[in-house]
């Protein structure tokens, strides 16, 4: 039984790339064993939240599961899960249902300055071992871009993320004539219609990002897609995220999980629930760049295939604490 008897929390703003924000939380407990987890861009009141609450809330406390954590904060709950897995010896994925030991994993492309250029970088993953590839698109840079990256690759499996940056129908159809596995994210989270009805309009599988059960059982019973684009760190927890992937496996839907930012931890969990028998699609775990990551292994694909890290418990990567003290903005201990 888990007694936590000390905790630390640091905000990380991560040096390449967009120089996002991560915090990170690490719980010891009385033997000494600790866990970790990491929210990704967390809200702004994240900080004082953990600050003023974290400690009432955990140390000295007996719990007997995470879920018995009631947090709900992805890194509170990932950091419970870690420590939870790790005094058990047994791997995250196995401790959540995991059933898979490596899963393949898409590599995403934002808009380029050119089509050429997208063509050329495209050309490098499928030379890299990469056999899908997602491709960034927004209102002006879709159509083209796409039909020049199919020409030069006939039988490349391509999807494409709107980013929810559309507002009506018309481009998104003309994509569909490009065979394109899935159209992820094309409007406002919420527009549970527009979805709808483009999956009505299109071949492809229309993907659909959501934040809770509630949110997905609305694009349920509409059937306004059928992919479900699972990243876990959106949820307050890892178990909320697993009964996300039962309804959508439940519902017929394919799963594709998603987590390619951050210092590590979030990707390391993402790879965890990648290993669940409804994540069909290949996983987004391979965001640039590595050079944040401050976990050992480094998460990321080799060959368009990542491992899920079954031999060591709990996430199954050691931290960096020396370049952790480095990138911490912040910190408090308690």
């Amino acid at each position: 039984m888990p007694r936590v008897r000390e905790l630390e929390v640091f905000r990380l703003v991560l040096p390449y790339g967009a120089r996002s924000e991560s915090l990170l939380v690490k719980l010891t407990d009385h033997g000494g064993m600790t866990g970790w987890g990491e929210a990704v861009s967390p809200e702004p009141k994240a900080w004082s939240r953990l600050e003023e609450s974290l400690a009432a809330l955990l140390i000295g406390v007996d719990w007997e599961h995470p879920d018995a954590v009631p947090s709900g904060d992805p890194a509170v709950d990932m950091a419970c899960w870690d420590l939870w897995t790790r005094m058990r010896g047994v791997p995250l994925a196995h401790a959540i249902g995991g059933t898979r030991t490596s899963v393949m994993a898409t590599v995403r492309l934002a808009p380029d300055p050119s089509v050429e250029s997208l063509v050329a970088r495209v050309n490098q993953q499928v030379c890299a071992g990469y056999g899908h590839v997602t491709l960034d698109i927004r209102p002006g840079w879709d159509v083209e871009p796409v039909r020049a990256v199919r020409r030069a690759y006939p039988a490349l499996t391509l999807a494409v993320d709107g980013g929810n940056a559309y507002t009506d129908l018309g481009q998104l159809v003309a994509l569909d004539s490009y065979g394109l596995e899935v159209i992820e994210r094309p409007f406002p989270l919420g527009d549970v219609h527009a979805h709808a009805a483009l999956q009505d309009d299109v071949a492809a599988s229309v993907a659909v990002e959501v934040r809770s059960t509630a949110e997905l059982d609305d694009y349920l019973t509409l059937r306004a897609a059928r992919v479900l684009l699972l990243r876990p760190t959106a949820f307050p927890s890892l178990s909320e995220a697993r009964r996300a992937h039962d309804r959508a496996a439940a519902a017929g839907w394919d799963i594709q999980c998603a987590g390619g930012q951050g210092a590590g931890l979030a990707r390391a969990a993402t790879v965890a629930v990648a290993s669940l028998p409804g994540c069909t699609l290949p996983c987004d775990v391979t965001q640039p760049p590595k050079q944040n990551q401050i976990v050992t292994p480094l998460v990321g694909a080799n060959a368009g295939v990542v491992a899920v890290p079954l031999t060591q418990p709990g996430l199954g990567h050691t931290i960096d604490e020396t370049r952790l003290g480095r990138l911490a903005k912040e910190s408090f201990h308690a």
